[in-house]
């Protein structure tokens, strides 16, 4: 997963020297890979700049998912490079539920029923009242959408701001709409609906988390996103701050299974800390405080037992000399162990000193044995300073028909995008809309059981839906668009894998001709020969706008421009026109060198034909006719078509003198004669 922080935010936790690209540098040599940076003006001062840092987050990291997260790494990266750098604040010791004052007389502002404790492993809640909603200051609500969070006020973003400032996703439920103030939190029952905030409404099939108040009312779909009923809107005065934790398992499976994906439940499926809820709650009330006037309205609702024992990994300083392969001194170890956030202490004993050390509360679900803790050590020691010394594996030689394969799409793929044409990845799943919209049938194709989004629900049989797709969100970006794809496409097979063969796609927005010569081109620069261009009958194309290309006999695809039906459905401003061929066998009439042809010494004659051509016939029927009309034709090119008349241009030469005009003119005659017959 990525996250994106800026520079500036991170600079409130973490006191250095290093400037944003020494962050970059270092932090992606040993931890997190800072992937991008994008320069945004300071919102503190003047004049400055702030950055924006799009960085990816190892999955089972899920604690350095957050600036303060980013903070701790940076802290231990840092200083092995001679920078400057600590920690200003820690909220695991700064934000604790004692720095809040709250009067001795405030009621509990609910009671959490969890029916199951694996479900639900911790649940905190506070009110705070007389609310004013309103738009966010400036600062937050552009350090969220610098990190492509969109604004909604400023209590729904102070939820967002807490989850990216500390890593831990937080719900506000508007209080005067909760209908009871106990809350069961439990699994859903089969058959069950909740309706959330972005208004979709749910059927569950009972392996869902749910909040159900004691009316039998479901008020929130936990960990994926908050109920409708108690939103918060322009009227809320009363606000219920939630802190939790949930099952992972539940989660990602719920998640999966409903297609709804959502910020919150990417950071619950990954298993939270359950102690960085108490600095998430108390941060969330001085937010609030300061940025929605709210006043603290209760106690403290904190259902949770601890149950997580202390975790000690004993590690001796030649386990982590031999594994790692180099002689690192046991200060230098403590050091970058401590500044990771574990506790470390020397025991010496009659037979051999080690190390007893204490793995903090954020590492309990990654940590486990000596080897975690020496991986550790290696990687913020850097993997670039280890000596090389292990033998390469040996080399494994690929087939030579996937070489073949893998060294044809190399040429094609540098071919297209040297003559101007765009690649593109697309997944190879689409959407039932976008199937139906172009008239495929989704029953005929592989559909997942779970997804994450029904945008991703059936395997692709063919690449041009998803060119159409990507046509129509480009356009208007540039005024000529020409993408192509290379990839697998997925045919079912009874009670067998699916048969996965390769294909070509090429869509456009530039002309039918255009799109005809690139494929010509193509294939020209594969040596390729004997192509023939018949008829097509491709349900996307239209009627006499449209070609099946064939060599020896083999129909490789179809190009033609997309019908008007198709076009106007997706609201094209724009003509489109599309190609699909196969690469099994363009790989298999490729040649790496074409045939050699010496040049005529003599003279050629070009002579040019417009006439009405004869319905039946394409530009290749009339080729494969002239030339077998005619000995003296060394090459045919298509010109134009206006209507329902031909331009084409011969070139007539002897192979043993020069040839006359008025030679080639009677072989016109002759070739004109056996066409229009």
């Amino acid at each position: 997963m990525n996250i994106k922080i800026t520079y500036n935010w991170l600079l409130e936790y973490l006191e250095t020297d290093a400037d944003v690209y020494e962050l970059q540098k270092y932090l992606t040599l040993c931890g997190p890979s800072v992937e991008r940076i994008d320069e945004v003006e300071d919102l503190t001062a003047k004049n400055k700049k702030d950055y924006i840092m799009d960085i990816e987050i190892t999955t089972n990291r899920i604690d350095t998912a957050s600036v303060f997260g980013i903070a701790q790494e940076a802290q231990a990266i840092l200083t092995q490079f001679g920078k400057k750098a600590s920690l200003k604040q820690n909220p695991y010791t700064d934000l604790v539920f004692n720095k809040l004052s709250i009067p001795s007389n405030l009621e509990k502002p609910v009671t959490f029923i969890i029916q199951d404790k694996d479900v639900c492993t911790r649940a905190t809640a506070i009110l705070l009242s007389n609310v004013q909603i309103g738009a966010s200051a400036e600062i937050i609500r552009k350090r969220l959408e610098w990190c492509d969070i969109r604004s909604i006020n400023n209590v729904v973003d102070i939820s967002n701001y807490l989850m990216l400032s500390l890593g831990q996703p937080t719900h506000t439920f508007d209080y005067d709409k909760l209908r009871t103030k106990n809350l069961i939190i439990r699994k859903s029952k089969m058959g069950e609906t909740v309706k959330t905030l972005d208004e979709k409404i749910f059927k569950l099939n009972g392996e869902e988390i749910v909040i159900e108040d004691e009316k039998n009312h479901l008020t929130d779909l936990a960990g994926i996103m908050g109920g409708f009923d108690s939103a918060i809107d322009s009227n809320t005065k009363n606000v219920l701050l939630y802190v939790q934790t949930y099952n992972k398992r539940l989660i990602r499976k719920t998640s999966m299974q409903l297609g709804q994906r959502s910020m919150a439940a990417t950071f619950f499926e990954k298993g939270l800390d359950e102690e960085r809820v108490e600095p998430a709650l108390v941060y969330g009330v001085q937010l609030l405080q300061t940025y929605a006037h709210g006043r603290i309205g209760s106690s403290i609702t904190d259902e949770y037992t601890p149950d997580k024992k202390e975790k000690t990994i004993s590690i001796y300083m030649t386990d982590v000399n031999r594994i790692i392969g180099i002689e690192l001194k046991e200060d230098e170890v403590i050091k970058i162990l401590i500044n990771l956030g574990f506790i470390v202490e020397e025991i010496d004993t009659d037979f051999d000193n080690y190390l007893k050390v204490t793995v903090p509360c954020f590492r309990y679900s990654d940590i486990d044995i000596k080897e975690d803790i020496i991986e550790e050590i290696a990687r913020v020691y850097g993997y670039h300073n280890l000596p090389y010394a292990i033998q390469p594996p040996a080399y494994v030689k690929q087939p030579v028909e996937i070489k073949h394969m893998l060294d044809v799409t190399s040429k094609i793929k540098y071919f297209l995008k040297h003559i101007g044409l765009n690649e593109q990845y697309h997944y190879s799943m689409v959407s039932e809309e976008l199937l139906s919209k172009l008239d495929y049938n989704p029953k005929a194709h592989l559909r997942l059981t779970e997804t994450i989004s029904e945008d991703i629900r059936f395997l692709r049989r063919s690449l041009l839906p998803s060119i159409v797709k990507s046509l129509k969100e480009n356009e208007g970006k540039r005024d000529i668009l020409s993408f192509f794809e290379i990839a697998r496409v997925y045919l079912s097979q009874n009670n067998e894998l699916p048969f996965e063969p390769t294909k070509i796609a090429i869509g456009t927005n530039e002309g039918f001709f255009e799109l005809k010569g690139t494929i010509s081109a193509l294939f020209q620069e594969l040596h390729i020969e004997n192509l023939e261009l018949k008829n097509g009958s491709h349900h996307l194309f239209t009627r006499g706008a449209q070609a099946d290309i064939v060599i020896n006999g083999e129909l490789v695809g179809s190009f033609g421009k997309l019908k008007k039906k198709y076009a106007e459905s997706f609201e094209f401003k724009k003509d489109v026109y599309l190609a699909e061929l196969d690469m099994a066998i363009i790989v298999k009439y490729f040649r790496t060198l074409g045939n050699y042809v010496g040049l005529n010494s003599y003279s050629v004659i070009k002579l040019d034909w417009t006439f009405k051509k004869p319905s039946n016939m394409m530009f290749g029927d009339i080729q494969k006719l002239a030339l077998r009309s005619s000995n003296f034709i060394e090459k045919i090119e298509f010109i134009s078509t206006f209507e329902e008349s031909m331009s084409i241009r011969f070139y007539f030469s002897a192979l043993d003198r020069n040839m006359t005009e008025e030679e080639a003119k009677k072989e016109l005659e002759k070739i004109q004669k056996n066409i229009m017959s």
